[in-house]
């Protein structure tokens, strides 16, 4: 009954904040994110929740998005590493369709009107998708985003926090697969990049960094650490690799980070 509600009261939330088509299309993305992980999770034997739905009706997002909690042991770094990579591979495949049909649905506008819209930093995937639908925007016009393709821009955003290496995020859990204790390095170099990025580019992603420091290093401890995952799985780690490269942006509000919200290109608000 409770996912149920929370279920409910996130259609709601996210309907309130970007209307139904945008409420759909998030939902759909969000739940391929679990539903990977709950999938992987009864493949190996390990007993999963379905997806706790976290609403938020305010924007820019309308939720917090989901989480799945594990009730078992996981025997193997395999284990770990397919359980990690599910949920951010299916949430990107469901999120990549919504882009290029939000895209072909949204409109080029004058910035220069009375409409206030935010800014919204554009992943490589998003750049590429625009500019092979789109084309070349005239100066002093700006692609006002479709629901749907906002909603797979909130998708390629929850993508790349998942995938960063540290901690209990999925990426903590693939590089940890991947690497053991050697991973600790990553998750020392992820942190300085991010401090770096907050400092001198967007400090809006302090709070995260923090909460990475809080955290720390901990993930589930596979039973068995001495079997490895095998040369298929790091060829899959290097697509998730690019996957991490085609959803991040550091700047994912350029004009909030400058306290500029007047008329510019993105989402209307």
């Amino acid at each position: 009954m409770l996912h149920i509600i929370l279920f409910l009261l996130t259609i709601a939330s996210t309907y309130f904040v970007g209307g139904l088509s945008y409420s759909l299309s998030i939902i759909s993305i969000l739940l391929a994110h679990e539903m990977g992980h709950y999938f992987m999770s009864t493949k190996y034997g390990i007993p999963a929740t379905l997806p706790y739905f976290i609403p938020f009706p305010l924007s820019p997002f309308g939720t917090f998005g989901a989480i799945i909690k594990m009730k078992g042991v996981i025997v193997n770094k395999k284990a770990l590493f397919d359980i990690g990579v599910a949920g951010p591979i299916s949430g990107f495949l469901v999120a990549v369709p919504f882009i290029i049909l939000g895209i072909k649905l949204s409109d080029i506008q004058s910035i220069s009107g009375s409409a206030s819209f935010i800014e919204l930093g554009d992943p490589l995937l998003f750049k590429i998708i625009q500019q092979l639908i789109v084309g070349k925007i005239p100066p002093g016009y700006d692609l006002v985003l479709h629901p749907f393709a906002y909603a797979g821009w909130v998708g390629l955003f929850v993508t790349a926090l998942n995938l960063l290496p540290v901690g209990q995020l999925d990426g903590g859990h693939i590089i940890y697969a991947v690497f053991g204790d050697k991973s600790r390095w990553v998750f020392f170099g992820t942190i300085a990049t991010l401090a770096i990025i907050t400092i001198f580019y967007n400090p809006g992603w302090l709070m995260l960094v923090i909460i990475l420091l809080i955290f720390g290093m901990r993930h589930p401890q596979p039973l068995d650490m001495e079997t490895e995952i095998g040369s298929k799985r790091k060829y899959i780690a290097l697509i998730i690799l690019i996957i991490f490269a085609l959803s991040f942006t550091p700047a994912p509000f350029p004009s909030l980070n400058t306290g500029n919200t007047g008329k510019i290109g993105g989402i209307p608000i």
